[in-house]
């Protein structure tokens, strides 16, 4: 086989294995279960035939650096991937002075589920302001909050919802 083809194969199908690697593991923390298990069969699958395109020209030290390259690509695609499906829930806190404009009354128009709470801050009173989206509204919540309070202190967390339900005593 001509040898600059096997070195593309060997890079495209570690990219693909890798980049799936990566989505498997956020689809595992985010407690899917059966699509990350698919997706590791496919993974093992792929990682299993691009070693032994490796092993079998291991006298070529091109096909260790295409599968390097593979693995770093993959890393930066699945990571691409991921951003992209935005699978979860963000937990959006604002901080700002109790004095300063606030931002729940305009998340609220949005249909943004949001809590707030006083507090006590190094500077004086605080208001802090919570709301728990999907990770794929997070940027226009972001641009709300910013057109609302520009100077307010904004943290986001990736949270994991809990079924009581499903708690055994």
């Amino acid at each position: 086989m001509d040898v600059a083809l096997d070195l593309l194969i060997i890079f495209f199908l570690r990219l693909i294995s890798v980049g799936m690697s990566t989505v498997r593991i956020v689809l595992l923390g985010r407690g899917r279960r059966g699509p990350a298990t698919l997706l590791g069969f496919v993974e093992s699958l792929i990682w299993v035939l691009v070693v032994a395109r490796v092993l079998d020209g291991l006298d070529d030290p091109l096909r260790m650096v295409a599968f390097a390259a593979g693995f770093a690509a993959g890393t930066y695609a699945g990571s691409t991937v991921e951003e992209w499906l935005a699978l979860g829930q963000s937990m959006v806190r604002v901080i700002a002075p109790v004095e300063s404009t606030p931002v729940a009354d305009r998340l609220r128009k949005e249909e943004v589920g949001v809590t707030v709470i006083n507090g006590d801050g190094r500077d004086g009173e605080v208001r802090v302001t919570f709301c728990v989206v999907p990770r794929k509204k997070v940027s226009n919540i972001l641009r709300l909050i910013r057109e609302t309070n520009p100077e307010a202190y904004v943290t986001v967390d990736q949270t994991a919802s809990v079924d009581l339900t499903q708690i055994k005593s």
